[in-house]
């Protein structure tokens, strides 16, 4: 059974190492596009999150 558990933690490792190899930096653009797209969807999540705040508020003091 330990044998079972080594060799599948070998073969796990062994593809974390082939996808580390694999890995680049990003370059600047790339990094800069990837951080306006989050920004933009943590904002979009913010201001949904307002509004059903806002209307939740509306609706408990009907």
């Amino acid at each position: 059974m330990e044998e079972v558990k080594q060799s599948g933690l070998k073969i796990f490792y062994n593809k974390c190492v082939r996808v580390w190899k694999t890995l680049k930096k990003p370059t600047r653009k790339e990094f800069e596009m990837t951080a306006k797209v989050s920004a933009i969807g943590i904002a979009i999540l913010g201001v949904i999150g307002f509004i059903i705040a806002l209307l939740m508020t509306a609706a408990k003091n009907v």
